[in-house]
């Protein structure tokens, strides 16, 4: 089995993809990844575009390899004060319970990539190898000036609705995301029913109806894992949660104790941290959620639990923080992340995945 012309083009000498979590992903990570011979990733949907530019250096300097970056295509929030407030004054007795108030007032923490005409600007200059969109797309303007700087194009997709929006839009794979990854839901629309396709189901109905490459994301976690996306029909595998226990990773201590515990948690999407569906290992702040209702629009709620999270933290509690992981969790391991690509790689090639020389 050959690798993908696609991956061939991007220099890669292994189908795996280290999905940009944001708040997880970093340079260092992305780099040993794509010098590994995957497709490291760097998120910079939750920061400003100094940041951004920052980022992207920094893994320009530290690999000469392709290298993804990952922007948000949502929705602007729509403002509801009241709603805010409300959401404020049920999380006040458990800011009170670490020595804390909540703030008085919500903000739209980060602007999506679809208005913010600066980062369109800096990836463009950057030529960055490899662009992915999450939550949606962009308008086509900014696909158009991306694929003139020479910008490969993904976007996920959690349907085949949505698959076809991004195939029509003219991006060039698609990233199959299954109800069991880890981080937030790629939906386009969050207020929408949610189809719940797992990850195998997906790729089969994707790969069955579009020709672009299809890329399998959600609870893949190992070399057999990745064999069976490939066997059916997906160009390479992208992972998230197998890299969140890597050092290079940003994941806090907490997280990390959680997800490499003997009795390590179970897996829930939640929309309490941040106001969209994700994924994440059972912590405080999920078992909170039965009891807050409805919380504000995303990104606006995730202010809220960014300063909960801080406020607990400052009092010797990490369970509020958002402990990103796919229901293949149970599964991760704590190596350096060129390790676990020639871990992968080796069990790949152990169940027959041809696709490594």
């Amino acid at each position: 089995m050959a690798m993908h012309p696609l991956l061939e083009r991007l220099g890669l000498t292994t189908p795996i993809i280290q999905a940009p979590m944001a708040g997880t992903s970093t340079a260092a990570l992305a780099s040993a990844v794509s010098n590994a011979g995957g497709l490291g990733s760097i998120a910079i949907g939750h920061i400003g575009v100094e940041a951004a530019s920052a980022d992207i250096a920094r893994v320009q300097a530290e690999t000469n390899r392709a290298f993804g970056v990952n922007v948000f295509c949502h929705a602007p929030a729509v403002r509801d004060p009241g709603r805010e407030s409300a959401w404020l004054a049920r999380l006040a007795p458990v800011f009170a319970d670490y020595g804390a108030t909540p703030p008085v007032e919500l903000h739209e923490i980060y602007r999506s990539f679809t208005t913010d005409r600066s980062k369109w600007d800096l990836l463009v200059e950057a030529r960055a190898p490899v662009v992915s969109f999450h939550f949606g797309l962009p308008p086509a303007e900014a696909i158009t000036a991306l694929k003139r700087a020479g910008s490969v194009l993904l976007a996920t997709a959690t349907n085949p609705r949505e698959a076809h929006a991004a195939v029509s839009a003219g991006v060039d794979a698609i990233v199959a995301q299954g109800y069991e990854a880890g981080g937030h839901r790629g939906v386009f629309d969050p207020g929408a029913p949610d189809d719940q396709l797992g990850t195998f189901a997906l790729v089969r109905l994707l790969t069955s109806r579009f020709d672009v490459p299809v890329i399998a994301a959600g609870g893949i976690m190992d070399g057999a894992g990745i064999a069976a996306a490939l066997a059916l029909g997906a160009a390479a595998a992208q992972m998230g949660t197998a890299f969140v226990g890597c050092p290079e990773a940003a994941s806090d201590l907490a997280h990390r104790a959680a997800l490499l515990a003997a009795d390590r948690p179970p897996t829930v999407m939640t929309r309490a941290i941040s106001g969209r569906p994700a994924r994440c290992l059972v912590n405080r702040f999920t078992e909170l959620e039965a009891g807050l209702g409805a919380p504000p629009s995303y990104p606006v709620a995730y202010d809220a639990g960014k300063a909960l999270n801080a406020a607990a933290k400052a009092r010797g509690e990490g369970g509020y923080g958002a402990w990103w992981a796919g229901q293949g969790a149970p599964l991760a391991r704590a190596v350096p992340a060129a390790s676990l690509i020639e871990l992968l790689s080796a069990e790949l090639k152990a169940v027959g995945g041809g696709n490594i020389p």
